[in-house]
């Protein structure tokens, strides 16, 4: 598979991109203001990192944003192929869309128990499934390839399952200004390199509009927002946000996964083969892990999957030394090589894809363990000063022995089976 612009609605979709990011943007000042003269701030919790009472319910301005890229888009005379009458995809994540920001306010206004959030997000997926954004072929790269053909019982129960994770996955890693804008973003642009190759290799694939266009519109949005979350943040997202986040993630993995006929490509290239989902789990990785891990730490400990703890991957960093920052980044950093390490096998020869992507996670995990290198270095004297902490903690709290904080990771791991969570 190989990337080219012929055929392949580049102008257009970078429009989708900018109307989205410009929309988004103004429309967070907006919201901010209103929250603010309205009270609705989010207080600290015991689990946070931030330690002043800020605006939330940024998700509402990233559904405005969201939703005016695909008007335009919809306008474009190169992307009306993924849209109504020609597929209900485009319609169907509007609405579910729209279904997970209801969700989102109400509990970023009330905090909604977990089980009454978790019916809400399982009816936001099983909207967009039934309104025709839904598995219905799995492909299965067993000797000369299998399509199996899904029916609709299960085509609903396997959309929703997939989606509720992604929705969770996004709202368990919203703990850091910027983490969840920015990994929805990486992600949204993964998809949409994957996308854009489908396009081209396949002739511009009425399958393949869809998912380049909520991918477009999520990088849009979630561009659009960082400048006004990231550290130091002047407003959260809050659960609107990230789930809505989550929701595009799984409309465009789905979309993408659940349409394309793979089986136009030879199976010689088994991770080619597999792009669509590979890419998707790829892409959140990271939140995925932190998820999984959070689950199985907490029901290890005999609590409730869902209780909040400090025991996030980026909370494990930020003991590590780095600075909230860079702590932020460096999750970048690790997402983007996973991703785009997927979607490459797509676009160049394996060759070249599994050199460059192994060469990409070595300069990862050296980037991620430099203040350990540094302490080693310089012991306790000073040499590393990983700055003023989120939660209140000060250079001196923060420089806590990082040999003792992995010594807890690693004793929190073997006691729970994970050593990183939520």
């Amino acid at each position: 598979m190989g990337v080219g612009v012929e055929g392949v609605p580049l102008r257009e979709l970078g429009l989708v991109i900018l109307v989205a990011a410009a929309v988004t943007f103004l429309s967070t000042g907006a919201v901010r203001s209103l929250v603010l003269r309205s009270g609705r701030v989010a207080e600290v919790r015991a689990r946070d990192v931030h330690t002043q009472p800020t605006p939330s319910l940024g998700g509402v301005a990233m559904f405005t944003g969201f939703l005016s890229a695909v008007l335009v888009a919809n306008q474009l005379p190169a992307l009306t192929r993924g849209f109504m009458p020609v597929t209900p995809e485009m319609n169907a994540v509007v609405w579910a869309g729209a279904a997970i920001v209801l969700v989102g306010i109400v509990d970023d206004l009330y905090e909604l128990d977990a089980v009454t959030k978790l019916i809400g997000q399982s009816l936001s997926a099983v909207v967009m499934s039934l309104l025709g954004l839904s598995w219905t072929l799995l492909y299965l790269p067993v000797g000369e390839g299998t399509t199996v053909v899904l029916d609709q019982v299960q085509s609903v129960v396997l959309t929703t399952f997939l989606t509720v994770l992604l929705i969770n996955a996004l709202n368990f890693v919203d703990g850091l200004d910027g983490l969840a804008a920015g990994l929805g973003m990486i992600a949204g642009g993964a998809i949409l390199v994957f996308s854009l190759t489908v396009l081209h290799d396949q002739g511009g694939t009425v399958a393949a509009y869809p998912p380049a266009i909520i991918a477009a519109g999520l990088v849009g949005m979630c561009a659009g927002f960082l400048p006004h979350n990231f550290e130091p943040s002047r407003i959260f997202m809050g659960d609107s946000g990230s789930m809505l986040i989550g929701l595009l993630l799984a409309a465009a993995s789905t979309s993408a996964s659940g349409k394309i006929n793979m089986s136009l490509y030879g199976a010689v290239d088994v991770v080619a083969l597999m792009s669509p989902l590979i890419v998707v789990l790829a892409a959140v990785f990271v939140p995925v892990l932190d998820l999984v891990l959070a689950v199985v730490r907490r029901l290890a400990k005999g609590q409730s999957p869902f209780a909040a703890d400090r025991l996030h991957l980026h909370h494990r960093l930020l003991s590590l030394g780095h600075t909230h920052r860079r702590t932020v980044l460096v999750l970048y950093l690790w997402v983007s090589v996973v991703a785009f390490g997927a979607v490459s096998f797509s676009v160049v020869p394996a060759g070249v894809a599994l050199i460059g992507t192994a060469v990409a996670l070595l300069l990862a995990a050296g980037i991620t363990f430099i203040p350990l290198r540094w302490r080693r270095r310089y012991g306790q004297r000073g040499g590393v000063r990983s700055g003023v902490r989120r939660d209140g903690m000060g250079e001196q709290d923060s420089s806590v022995s990082v040999s003792a904080s992995v010594a807890d990771g690693l004793h929190d791991g073997m006691d729970t089976g994970s050593g990183a969570g939520s």
